[in-house]
């Protein structure tokens, strides 16, 4: 049989499986309910079914690749492990304390959110190095197993090492993981020098913290996996998606799972890329505003000029209306996003006044929504969707979901009731309540980066992003909306299309004037030697890796750096004052790009050097070739659908997008049914199914409501 490649996307609430057969371009894709309490069940299971294909045989899989939001859930849903923190005597508070910024200034009541480690579990270790690496106070290594001991006897199952300067030396660190990891095999240990060996004492903590928080979910669902894989008979490598969109291989995605924090979002941000160069003109780069919403959370990103953002920094789990400085400071090379509670899943429930509110609450999987009929009784935003008629009972997850929608009316009418309102009111207002959420996050995000909304097309993914792209879409003001093939499973396939990938950082304090061009060069050639012995662990051949150099930047007595590419090496040590132009000209180039000029006689530093390693999959691209071949508009049927802008229930069109030509234009408003998810378009927009095999909505000037 044919050899083919296998895409998995864990979220919190299904579980995405695709099998793509190059030789025939032909997919097999499935969703299942993820199980929480053993995650690594629902892949095996998805795997498990998609392979009940007779033309697929397990040892034809030549790749296993997977992206999972489990992590990023644990973190926004502080169902993480409970976690100590041992930091250098007297920074012990560095994650309270933080940068002592307030995210809304004039907010008397402001609270910030909670560390992920308590007080009473942070305990301090006498020792000290100084920020040149040198040795100011040996380690105390009496007090670090009494500490250590006192944390195990409390119950901690990770501990986190953040001691004073380590990205300078690291040799404390290293000292008290030998000593821990030989006293308490079983303690799951993470460093700093290991996690984010960079300057900045705060996010450099958060970040080890966030990772320790996470790192035995992490093990234990990734060894669980590798050995379910194995028994379905699947001998291929498994490869894990990182957050800044590029492959990893096992044992570095378990020693360092914070960086997998946005892998499915990423997965669905390269698709975007993908799906959306059909957009771009000469005159319009066709920028793209791309919503991935699943059950438990939706992602937004923005895709320019043909490639997703990637950011050197982000926030997890901000909770304040989506403001800076109201999440927890990560430190790793992610594809920029922002990510809130707004899934299918989202409870839907009354505050304190009365008022509706949605998420960011999920009821996941186990239970699920109360439709899903499995022991969920709160209502949810899918509960809503079917009431509204967005969402076919008989057809949802290809019928692999049983749908009760007694259940979940009887959700619905127990908070309607409490809001004294009508069920219909109440489901269209969650529906509503869930678009705003996610309207106001693109609007926060956006803004950030200086941009205007309306520049953008916004193209949905996900189980629920095609069902409310068309609302969301009205309240920002966006005029057109993409919908690619296989929108549900669309992060599983963009695993298909990424690089393997390995993001390195040094903290050197390199001054263009005057600095020594050689330890510039050995530092990068340090990266690179690390980058390609992590690639080693992928099996593809590091001899194509492809190497990008860069560097945080500012002028000399700046509070912020600029991250900027910087001209392929080596350097040649030879020529000095060629190279230093040669940077300067980089920085430059790049600080008036973002702020029109530069300060006058004022030298150049970078804090940092970076690098992107990138090593490309022979033929990924061609996973998400169009195969279309149906012939006719693929109408099967009609139903009625809640509309505001046609003045509530009408009746309104059902097409199989699997039936659908390309080439087919239809009105709304219009339903258009596909496996694992259901496009919903309102009335008077216009919908062509391009060659591409996108669907292409027009959107009517209107008030934004669905």
């Amino acid at each position: 049989m044919a050899s083919f490649a296998i895409g998995v996307d864990i979220g919190g609430t299904f579980t995405d499986v695709v099998a793509f057969i190059p030789s025939s371009g032909r997919q097999v894709s499935r969703k299942v309910l993820t199980s929480h309490e053993n995650p690594a069940q629902a892949v095996i299971d998805g795997i498990a079914a998609v392979l009940e294909d007779d033309t697929l045989n397990a040892e034809d899989c030549d790749r296993l690749v997977h992206a999972t939001t489990l992590f990023a859930n644990a973190l926004i849903e502080r169902k993480g492990a409970k976690t100590g923190l041992l930091a250098t005597r007297g920074f012990r508070d560095t994650l309270e304390i933080g940068r002592e910024r307030k995210y809304e200034l004039y907010d008397l009541a402001i609270t910030k959110p909670a560390p992920l480690v308590p007080r009473s579990l942070r305990h301090e270790v006498s020792e000290r190095i100084g920020p040149d690496g040198s040795v100011r106070l040996p380690l105390d290594r009496d007090g670090l197993m009494v500490s250590a001991q006192e944390l195990v006897t409390e119950g901690v199952e990770a501990v986190a090492v953040v001691f004073l300067h380590a990205y300078s030396n690291a040799a404390h660190e290293r000292e008290a993981q030998e000593l821990l990891g030989a006293a308490f095999p079983d303690l799951s240990l993470s460093i700093s020098s290991d996690v984010a060996p960079e300057v900045r004492e705060f996010e450099r903590a958060s970040t080890t913290v966030a990772n320790a928080y996470i790192k035995p979910l992490a093990e234990r669902y990734l060894d669980d996996l590798a050995t379910g894989s194995a028994k379905l008979g699947i001998s291929a490598p498994l490869h894990l998606m990182l957050s800044a969109g590029g492959l990893t291989h096992l044992d570095e995605a378990k020693r360092v799972p914070v960086e997998m924090l946005e892998s499915g979002p990423a997965a669905g941000a390269l698709v975007a890329a993908y799906f959306g160069r059909e957009l771009a003109t000469e005159d319009d780069p066709g920028d793209l505003l791309a919503l991935d919403m699943g059950g438990t959370t939706a992602k937004l990103a923005m895709v320019e000029d043909g490639a997703p953002r990637t950011a050197y920094a982000f926030e997890a789990a901000r909770q304040k209306r989506f403001a800076e400085g109201s999440g927890l400071p990560i430190r790793i090379s992610t594809v920029e996003l922002i990510e809130i509670g707004a899934g299918g899943g989202s409870i839907a429930h009354l505050d304190a006044l009365g008022l509706l509110k949605v998420g960011p609450e999920s009821a996941g999987s186990e239970p699920g929504p109360a439709s899903y009929g499995l022991g969920g009784s709160d209502p949810t935003v899918t509960d809503a969707d079917f009431a509204l008629g967005y969402l076919d009972a008989a057809g949802f997850a290809d019928g692999d979901v049983v749908i009760d929608v007694d259940a979940g009316s009887r959700a619905l009418s127990a908070l309607a009731s409490a809001a004294k309102l009508d069920s219909i009111t109440l489901a269209a207002g969650i529906h509503d309540v869930v678009n705003e959420s996610m309207a106001s996050a693109a609007r926060v995000h956006v803004a950030e980066q200086g941009r205007d909304l309306r520049d953008f097309t916004l193209l949905c993914t996900g189980g629920a992003g095609p069902v409310h792209a068309y609302g969301v879409a009205g309240k920002l003001g966006i005029k057109r909306i993409l919908c690619p093939p296989s929108a549900g499973v669309a992060s599983a396939l963009g695993l298909l299309v990424a690089p393997a990938r390995v993001d390195k950082v040094a903290t050197i304090g390199f001054r263009l004037v005057d600095g020594d061009i050689s330890k510039l060069e050995a530092v990068f050639k340090s990266l690179e030697a690390d980058a390609v012995g992590v690639l080693s662990g992928t099996g593809l051949p590091v001899a194509d890796a492809i190497h990008h150099r860069l560097a945080d930047g500012r002028f000399v007595g700046q509070g912020f750096d600029l991250v900027v590419n910087l001209p392929p090496g080596p350097y040649d040590i030879e020529d000095e004052n060629a190279v230093r132009e040669l940077l300067t000209g980089s920085f430059e180039k790049a600080y008036r790009l973002r702020f029109n000029r530069t300060p006058p006689d004022v030298p150049i530093e970078f804090i940092n050097a970076r690098l992107s390693t990138r090593l490309f999959v022979p033929g990924g691209e061609n996973v998400i070739r169009p195969s279309h071949v149906a012939e006719g508009d693929g109408l099967v049927g009609a139903r009625e659908a809640y509309f505001s802008d046609a003045g509530g229930f009408t009746k309104t069109a059902v097409h199989d997008r699997r039936l659908m030509a390309l080439g087919t234009v239809v009105f709304g408003p219009v339903i258009i049914a596909d496996s694992g998810s259901t496009l919903i378009v309102g009335p008077g927009a216009r919908v062509e199914v391009r060659d591409s095999g996108n669907i292409v909505v027009d959107l009517p000037s209107r008030n934004g409501n669905v």
